[in-house]
């Protein structure tokens, strides 16, 4: 008989039961039930470690009995016989043994239950999820699809904070291009490349996301030549200092932070952007392309060809999954993607390769851009190649607080030109996956954005 019949029968023996639902203590042994069986799961491989300490014990006491020439045991074995026989006149053997075997299997349980119990509290004291459970979660979330996220900025944390809650084998891709603010000084100063994005995306992962977050991201307001610097930036800025590079660094702190995943700079050149604009000026720094107010027609970077973290490229050719964005275009997407080596690895990709379009245009950048300038920006970045096979585009329009608010920023709704897109020969994902707070400031939802990404991923996975 199987775990899961078993269990389903105790289920529906407890379910028909005049009691059940009205005692705490019958609900609170249903729960403890529940939990024993979940330890009977598949794939945690507790079953034959059980069986095996089992066959320990019985193995040791056919030694002693041989050791002691089985006198004791003998004697052992006929009071037991003659308390077995005593119980059989009065209860048939065939209601009586299945009784004796409920009794042992119980008591073994339950001296399991109380050693793990007793583990966990010291292993994780005050915790209040139980050791199960953890165990569980932890197998699921190994299992899950090896994921590539591709991008920068909040747009990228944004995701990770969804997608860590399907699969622990996430490898985030990070532009190194970022010269403004902290990590701008950071990087003049000491010649460190900018962890601005590389921090986000580790706090994102955490498993205790939210106090990381706020460490992280905690900004020294006093102090001299600390003003205005992140702890998160100065934290990574002092691990390369001691690891020796940015991406041991980022390794040693995501073992030290309990990390989902692994975040990864797309290389590890000092990396400058520049774009052409429309009426020929040349603008330098990933901060001063969006200040500059022009049409970008042409984005590279200095040097012209940088090389690739052979890590990067290593998670790319295993991934079961791409995905791009969502983030600045020119300033989050496109740069890890002028690092030739890693287009090349995406382009060869078999796995599914999906786009997160932004739901608003961005100033400086993307102003008046559709759904397929944005793809077309993409191609033309990596030489006209098709880097994704679908495209995902918030369905539904922000409020009207919302589009008021960013209009006054000349930001509007990216407009999905649906001929166009089919066009450039993009399937089209619709989903609402917007979140807006009290104020109307949109960014993608990362818990309904995880979900429907995932869903298409079981879509174009098993369809192939």
């Amino acid at each position: 008989m199987s775990i899961g019949f078993l269990r389903q029968a105790l289920n529906a023996l407890q379910k028909r039961s005049p009691l059940a639902g009205r005692s705490p203590s019958h609900s609170r042994t249903s729960h403890r039930v529940n939990q024993w069986f979940k330890w009977l799961s598949p794939g945690l491989s507790i079953k034959r470690w059980l069986l095996i300490s089992v066959g320990g014990v019985l193995l040791s006491i056919l030694g002693l009995a041989i050791w002691v020439k089985l006198t004791p045991i003998f004697w052992m074995l006929e009071l037991i016989r003659g308390f077995l026989g005593a119980i059989a006149n009065i209860l048939p053997n065939y209601i009586s043994g299945p009784l004796v075997i409920l009794g042992g299997l119980l008591l073994l349980l339950w001296g399991q239950t109380r050693t793990v119990g007793s583990i966990t509290q010291v292993l994780r004291p005050g915790a209040e999820e139980e050791l199960i459970d953890v165990l569980l979660a932890h197998r699921r979330l190994y299992r899950g699809p090896k994921i590539v996220v591709v991008g920068g900025g909040t747009g990228l944390s944004t995701l990770l904070r969804g997608l860590k809650t399907y699969s622990a084998n996430i490898t985030a891709i990070v532009t190194v291009a970022d010269d403004g603010g902290s990590s701008g000084r950071l990087r003049q100063e000491f010649g460190v490349l900018p962890p601005g994005d590389i921090r986000n995306c580790l706090a994102a992962l955490a498993d205790e996301e939210k106090l990381l977050t706020e460490l992280f991201q905690y900004r020294f307001r006093a102090g001299d030549g600390l003003t205005g610097h992140s702890f998160g930036n100065l934290f990574l800025t002092a691990m390369s200092d001691i690891t020796g590079d940015l991406e041991r660094a980022v390794a040693a702190s995501s073992r030290v932070l309990a990390v989902r995943g692994q975040v990864l700079p797309a290389t590890l050149s000092d990396v400058r952007l520049w774009a052409e604009l429309a009426d020929g000026r040349i603008i330098e720094g990933e901060s001063s392309i969006p200040k500059a107010g022009g049409k970008i027609v042409k984005i590279g970077c200095l040097p012209a060809n940088p090389p690739a973290l052979p890590a990067a490229i290593k998670a790319i050719k295993e991934a079961d999954y791409i995905i791009i964005g969502p983030g600045s275009l020119y300033t989050s997407l496109i740069p890890n993607l002028l690092v030739s080596e890693i287009a090349d690895a995406i382009a060869a990709s078999v796995a599914p390769r999906i786009y997160v379009c932004n739901v608003m245009t961005q100033p400086g950048e993307t102003q008046d851009y559709t759904v397929a300038d944005h793809i077309r920006a993409i191609d033309n970045a990596c030489g006209g190649r098709r880097l994704f096979d679908a495209v995902l585009v918030h369905k539904k329009s922000p409020s009207a607080q919302s589009l008021i608010r960013y209009a006054q920023q000349n930001s509007h709704p990216v407009f999905l030109d649906r001929e166009a897109v089919a066009q450039l020969g993009r399937r089209i994902v619709l989903a609402n996956v917007l979140y807006e707070d009290e104020t109307g400031f949109v960014r993608h939802n990362p818990q309904k954005l995880a979900k429907v990404l995932l869903k298409w991923y079981s879509g174009a996975h098993h369809g192939k």
